[in-house]
């Protein structure tokens, strides 16, 4: 596992080092999506060199890359204004969309342009080298040091100040930003940066006051992040950009909750069971809706019923008939010993797929039959179960539903009430 993931994880901490600094001046300056629009002009540019006749990876298209992004540095400098009609999150949108069309426009005049330029935007960071990660490396400790030593007008500029030649340094800004993209995107892909570059200042902003503690919660988020979507991503045989792009969106939900937990226990402590008024009005009102939809609606999905039936599997059962009962418990038990024998012949294909075992030709074959035959003997099965299901939703729908939504109403009374005082 080391071997293979050490090269991935030392690009992802490199992607945390400049991105979570980036990130903060992204969220104070209110340009969320300018990263996203940098790196549509950075493959419209390669687009533009694939056109010329340079292959997608070559330095070549790498340069008109840079060029593009120069250009785009600049149009988003001049057109930055403290107090204008027009929001710049306006105009990076509208540069997101014409370098979209006009990259579509110009793939159709390249013989199977789209599949390269899917690969620029996609990245492959499993595939890195480390010539790559020591380039991509040395070029973000260059402009970390650009931004430390411009630092006051930069940070001016983001906190809402006009330092003299503000316009200069936006441009500064823009490009060095743009340079970052530009290389990340070609070695991560869209989504990866944009989560690297925005989750770890959020889960900053959310935690601390200063720029400092901001900048170090951000980087310690893009370490954990690393960590465990790459783990995932190795045990799990996952794509390994959305793996950990995934991950960032559960750690954000986690600090998204602990935060508020901590804010709503606050308010309980100083106004008491007023402050929980809200909260009960919502939950009434989830049963509520929750209950209806299972009364009028029972052969619909009812995600939060599966969930209950699966820590409670009684639920159900006291809904069907005894020969019911038997056949959806046979089926469980197929269930079980046909995922277990899937798991082993996935392991067994996640090897082969990493390296760490050969198969020949014909062996692989017989694998991949294997696999689809077991898969289609779990999912009728599944299909039992799915069917067993329905009957107790039809049976459910009074016995639990009416309930359901009556307890959802009388918890929004209460809640009205307390927050009435």
């Amino acid at each position: 596992m080391l071997e293979l993931l050490w090269l991935p994880f030392l690009a992802c901490l490199v992607l945390t080092g400049i991105h979570a600094y980036l990130g903060l001046h992204v969220l104070a300056r209110g340009v969320i999506f300018v990263d996203l629009a940098l790196a549509q002009v950075a493959a419209l540019g390669a687009t533009a060199g694939l056109l010329a006749g340079h292959a997608a990876q070559s330095d070549a298209a790498y340069y008109y890359s840079l060029a593009f992004t120069a250009a785009g540095a600049a149009l988003f400098a001049l057109t930055r204004e403290r107090r204008g009609v027009v929001p710049q999150e306006a105009i990076i949108g509208i540069v997101y969309a014409v370098a979209a069309s006009l990259t579509v426009l110009v793939l159709d005049r390249v013989p199977q342009g789209g599949e390269q330029i899917k690969q620029l935007l996609v990245g492959s960071i499993l595939s890195v080298t480390g010539d790559e990660v020591a380039r991509v490396a040395a070029l973000y400790t260059a402009i970390g040091l650009v931004h430390w030593l411009c630092r006051r007008p930069l940070l001016a500029i983001s906190l809402g100040g006009a330092p003299p030649w503000t316009r200069l340094w936006d441009f500064l800004f823009y490009l060095t930003f743009g340079l970052v993209v530009t290389s990340s995107v070609r070695m991560a892909g869209v989504l990866l940066v944009f989560s690297y570059l925005i989750v770890p200042a959020v889960a900053g902003a959310w935690l601390a006051p200063t720029l400092g503690r901001r900048l170090a919660i951000g980087w310690a988020v893009g370490f954990v992040v690393s960590v465990a979507g790459l783990s995932l991503s190795y045990l799990g045989d996952l794509p390994t950009g959305a793996t950990i792009v995934a991950t960032f969106g559960a750690v954000l939900a986690a600090v998204a909750l602990a935060r508020g937990s901590w804010a709503l226990a606050a308010r309980l402590r100083r106004e008491g069971a007023r402050a929980g008024a809200g909260l009960l009005v919502a939950l009434g009102a989830l049963l509520a809706l929750a209950g209806l939809a299972l009364a009028l609606f029972p052969r619909a999905d009812h995600p939060w019923l599966d969930a209950v039936e699966r820590v409670t599997p009684a639920v159900q059962a006291v809904f069907l008939t005894p020969s019911e009962r038997g056949v959806a418990a046979d089926s469980r038990a197929a269930i079980a010993h046909g995922s277990g024998e899937l798991a082993r012949l996935r392991a067994l294909q996640a090897e082969v797929q990493w390296g760490t075992r050969d198969l020949g030709p014909e062996e692989r074959e017989r694998l991949r039959q294997f696999l689809t035959s077991r898969d289609e003997i779990v999912a009728g099965d599944r299909l039992v179960l799915r069917t067993l299901r329905q009957k107790a939703r039809e049976r459910q729908r009074y016995a639990v539903g009416v309930p359901l939504a009556l307890a959802g109403a009388g918890l929004i009374v209460v809640g009205v009430r307390l927050s009435r005082g």
